[in-house]
């Protein structure tokens, strides 16, 4: 009873949030930074209009909704991570759950706001609400864009709070209005049979509804695309793509953060290279899965080859965009494979560079969706401004785009710091269960 009772001190004082070092306020402050740049190029956009951005009339769709697709897709990790394998009983996944679901909720918020900021007029979304027509697949997006939202939260705050009432319990290392949130959040929570049993069974309840609102998710996004008239669009595989790619790079998200924090906050106990390994086998198998759908959706259009369809894939495969187009492709999932495919690439340090792979190749591929399309429409582009034939991001948009992603991180780096990032209470009870045994 002793020994248990110092593993449950231990366990806890391991996990409880920790203040900022150093390097964690530079950190911190050069992410502000990248945000409050990213706010006034948003402000001179409002002021001056999208003319500020090199979108034009035919690429409508520039840096913006490429950013927004890949904030989509990275979301899909805390379904797969804190729903499927929690149904599926996967026992290691407990260190991993809220480190995926943060990086959902943050990803499918800056989700939402870069939509905001592609209207050019934010006031107009109100429109959206009001005059919203159910036949239009925008109109659908925004309603299974918020209900995942909604459960995303709610299924990263449930299992917080018993972890709330540990940090309650510990209020004396935390600042005052540190305090007064935990109090906030989870005063009303006791730990209770009664209790317990009312919110593992919401908890299931959620994580079985979040997998067919992460698949309409993302079969929703990619219907933007698809009933769209457009060469490299006009495709029935879209919905199952997204959704293949989504599962890659949300896998190569977590697996950077268990790296930076395992590294960072001395978990070597709890993420153990254990977890990196079936992490990298889980990417090998999404990225061949993603690869497949890659195959399917260039090898079709290329064995009808359509002049249309010609001319848009031969600027990937060998034209303007083709440098981009093989990055993401090599750098994207073929390198990640053969490093991860062998044990020894299952380590941290591989698995960390090969998750830093996965997510810049799937950037790169989300504005690879968007901008060479737009430039191939299927009537051909005549008497128009030369500068309507090419598309590049302006300043403006970069610095916007950039500050998103700061945002998502900023969002992520103020939360370990507020809650612990790996549940205290649910390590508690597995560690105390392997001792019984």
């Amino acid at each position: 009873m002793e020994n248990t009772s110092i593993q449950n001190k231990t366990i806890t004082n391991d996990l409880l949030p920790q203040a900022f070092g150093l390097r964690g306020k530079i950190w911190t402050w050069s992410l502000v930074l990248i945000c409050a740049v990213g706010l006034m190029a948003y402000i001179q956009q409002l002021k001056t209009g999208l003319q500020v951005t090199h979108m034009r009339d035919y690429v409508s769709w520039g840096i913006y909704i490429s950013n927004f697709v890949f904030f989509v897709a990275i979301s899909l990790v805390g379904s797969l991570i804190t729903a499927i394998f929690r149904l599926g009983f996967v026992k290691w996944r407990t260190p991993l759950t809220r480190i995926a679901e943060v990086i959902a909720v943050s990803a499918i918020f800056f989700a939402s706001l870069i939509i905001i900021v592609d209207m050019g007029r934010p006031e107009r979304l109100v429109n959206l609400i009001s005059h919203g027509r159910l036949q239009s697949p925008i109109t659908w997006d925004v309603i299974v864009i918020s209900t995942y939202f909604i459960i995303s939260v709610m299924l990263l705050y449930l299992p917080l709070i018993p972890d709330i009432k540990i940090l309650i319990q510990n209020k004396d290392r935390f600042p005052k209005w540190q305090q007064k949130l935990y109090v906030f959040l989870g005063s009303f929570w006791t730990g209770n049979q009664e209790q317990s049993k009312i919110n593992y069974r919401s908890i299931i309840i959620l994580s079985i509804l979040i997998i067919p609102v992460a698949f309409c998710i993302h079969t929703v996004t990619s219907w933007l695309f698809a009933t769209t008239y457009r060469p490299g669009w006009d495709s029935t595989n879209f919905g199952a793509y997204f959704v293949s790619g989504a599962f890659l790079v949300g896998a190569g998200g977590v697996i950077i953060a268990m790296y930076v924090f395992r590294r960072y906050y001395h978990l070597e106990k709890y993420i153990t290279d254990r977890h990196f390994d079936h992490m990298g086998k889980a990417l090998v198998l999404l990225a061949l899965l993603y690869l497949y759908f890659n195959v399917n959706e260039y090898l079709v259009p290329a064995f009808k080859m359509k002049k249309t369809e010609q001319e848009h894939l031969t600027n990937l495969f060998a034209g303007e965009f083709a440098p981009i187009f093989w990055f993401a492709i090599l750098v994207g999932m073929i390198i990640p494979i053969l490093i991860m495919i062998n044990e020894k690439g299952r380590r941290p340090l591989p698995m960390f560079i090969g998750g830093i792979m996965v997510v810049v190749g799937a950037w790169f591929k989300r504005y690879l969706i968007v901008t060479p399309t737009l430039l191939h429409p299927f009537l051909p582009m005549q008497d128009v401004p030369a500068s309507f034939k090419h598309y590049f991001p302006s300043w403006q948009e970069w610095a916007i785009t950039l500050a998103s992603l700061a945002g998502a991180l900023l969002i992520m780096t103020l939360f370990v710091r507020i809650f612990p990032i790996i549940p205290i209470e649910e390590t508690i009870v597995e560690q105390n269960e392997k001792s019984e045994k």
